[in-house]
């Protein structure tokens, strides 16, 4: 009865893996197709959190959790936040530099999908011992005898070309300084010359009457300034217009102001009469 269990499987099993899988397809899809690369990670994210799934419902529990932490947690995020702060630009030339490394690839391509087709074949006609007789030391200890005995040499080859990999990232995104950098002296003469804004740009916000970050600053002249909001803003839309509020009440303001200096004038001619 357990040997029938073990190759049978159950409506459940069936469903979590049918749909579960086709996300999994359809993010990995995602991953190659979509435009950003911010996009494409968390498509990927999403990828491995359902491979980590896959585990944990196949009894895998170590190798489940090594992929929502290790790679989904530590990789994925990672690579999200030099994305995020680093940035994604379109200057890189697409021209082929290494002649033929298209054809190459679509070589191993093809290689990895034989491979993968001879292993789901293998895996289909093949007889398994099942999931208790593949833990019945513990999870982590039958994954450590099969990578310390029999898998011992594709292991190694994993970590090798996982080094290699990385050495070869450093190597490719390395630029050499062809020139000495500024000086911050050489940088603002730079900057005098080619007559950008100098001094610190000024507060948000309705010049002394006024802090929000969405209302342009007034200029002494009553005039708003455009450097006083965010450039985020302005594409949005979402600038609050008071400059004819403001301009008004600068105007009565300076109607109150005339009209003090001439009472104060007719007191002096008073006094002085």
């Amino acid at each position: 009865m357990s040997a029938l269990a073990a190759y049978s499987t159950s409506t459940g099993e069936a469903f979590q893996f049918w749909v579960l899988g086709t996300v999994a397809v359809i993010g990995a899809l995602c991953t190659i197709l979509m435009k950003k690369a911010v996009h494409s990670a968390l498509c990927l994210a999403g990828t491995m959190i359902i491979l980590a799934v896959f585990y944990l419902a196949n009894g895998a529990y170590f190798l489940g959790i090594v992929q929502v932490v290790v790679y989904t947690g530590a990789i994925m995020m990672l690579f999200l936040f030099v994305v995020m702060l680093v940035g994604v630009t379109a200057a890189d030339s697409l021209k082929e530099t290494i002649k033929g490394q298209r054809w190459l690839a679509a070589l191993c391509g093809l290689g990895f999908a034989v491979l993968l087709t001879a292993g789901i074949g293998n895996a289909s006609i093949t007889e398994f011992n099942g999931l208790g007789a593949a833990n019945a030391g513990g999870n982590v200890e039958g994954l450590a005898a099969l990578i310390f005995t029999k898998y011992v040499f594709a292991f190694e080859i994993t970590g090798a070309l996982l080094i290699t990999a990385a050495v070869g990232a450093m190597v490719l995104t390395h630029r050499e300084r062809t020139e000495r950098a500024k000086t911050q002296r050489e940088l603002a003469e730079q900057r005098v010359r080619e007559g950008k804004h100098l001094p610190p740009l000024p507060a948000p916000g309705v010049y002394a009457r006024h802090n929000a970050v969405d209302v342009a600053g007034l200029l002494p002249d009553g005039t708003p300034s455009e450097l006083t909001v965010m450039q985020t803003l302005r594409q949005r839309g979402q600038i609050r217009d008071v400059s004819s509020q403001a301009l008004s009440d600068l105007a009565a303001l300076e109607q109150r102001s005339a009209e003090r200096l001439g009472r104060d004038h007719d007191r002096e001619e008073e006094a002085a009469k």
